[in-house]
């Protein structure tokens, strides 16, 4: 396991990949280079037969650097370091903090790919490999990348701690449209793993990622309220939202929101609706009724 950190301190479990699953990928991208390489240069050799021997080498070099230098390196910028060997074993190329890869990141593990790949037959990347805590080989340590797993046994998902009971559902108010997916992963990382960091770095880490929600929701969280007990609270209001959008449900009946700014402990004013005197009770008007005289039946009457 690589404990990366990333831009909003935010520790990410990724695992490296190491050099059998790595060999593999190479390989696999090899075979399909270098094929595509034979396609390409016996073309050329029957494009290029009435050119003299000077034009068909000067050629025969551009299809070398232009299949097996260029290709590679647009593949895995346009791909994000996924490559069709890659894809296959389940890994993918990262930068250090976990992001996606550039273009100068490819380039850098292309241009060193020419000499420890093709040059020494991956000797040099198998070696540097071994001999790396994390499977790097130097393309990957001079351009600051990493090779993870993608594909990985399934782990137990550490739910999201509940807010306090008297934060529960004071939220609804809230505009959560704007707010990135990026925030919300960043948020739900250190609301799981808050217990295991010291109280004072947790604390500044709950505040600054507190002040980034409140800055995309445009309105500021009740006085009063820690910053992490913020966050669960809101963490918990997208939940509910999200789960009623997927079970197409009316949102269960919650407490009132707290107007923001007013401090938690301070009964809001409650306000009495106005009673309107009932209209007096009109007398019924008696209607006469025309009643038939009961009919024998057999039965003597009652003493």
């Amino acid at each position: 396991m690589s404990d990366l950190v990333t831009g909003d301190a935010v520790v990410l479990g990724l695992r490296p990949a190491r050099l059998p699953s790595r060999a593999l990928a190479i390989l696999l991208d090899l075979l399909v280079y270098v094929a595509g390489y034979l396609l390409i240069s016996l073309g050329l050799v029957l494009a290029t037969a009435s050119m003299d021997g000077a034009a068909q080498a000067a050629v025969s070099v551009a299809s070398f650097v232009l299949v097996l230098v260029g290709v590679p390196i647009a593949v895995e910028t346009l791909s994000h370091g996924r490559s069709l060997g890659k894809l296959a074993c389940g890994l993918r190329v990262v930068r250090d903090d976990g992001g996606p890869i550039r273009f100068r990141h490819a380039l850098v593990r292309g241009a060193f790919g020419v000499f420890e790949l093709l040059m020494t037959f991956g000797s040099v990347a198998c070696i540097a490999s071994l001999c790396s805590e994390r499977g790097r080989r130097l393309g990957d340590v001079f351009a600051g990348t990493l090779v993870v797993r993608e594909r990985v046994p399934g782990a137990r998902v550490m739910p999201v701690p509940p807010p306090p009971p008297w934060l529960a559902g004071r939220f609804g108010g809230l505009d959560l449209s704007a707010v990135p997916d990026g925030l919300w992963l960043a948020i739900r990382q250190y609301l799981t793993r808050m217990d295991q960091l010291d109280p004072q770095v947790g604390a500044s880490m709950a505040a600054r990622l507190a002040d980034d929600l409140v800055a995309r929701t445009g309105a500021p969280p009740p006085v009063g309220v820690p910053a992490a007990a913020f966050l669960m609270a809101v963490v918990h209001e997208r939940q509910s939202r999200d789960a009623a959008r997927a079970f197409r449900q009316q949102p269960a009946p919650r407490a009132a929101p707290v107007p923001y700014g007013q401090p938690y402990g301070q009964p809001a004013p409650v306000v009495v609706p106005a009673v309107v005197p009932a209209a007096a009770p009109v007398a019924p008007v008696p209607v006469p009724v025309h009643v038939d005289p009961p009919k024998a039946t057999g039965f003597a009457p009652p003493a």
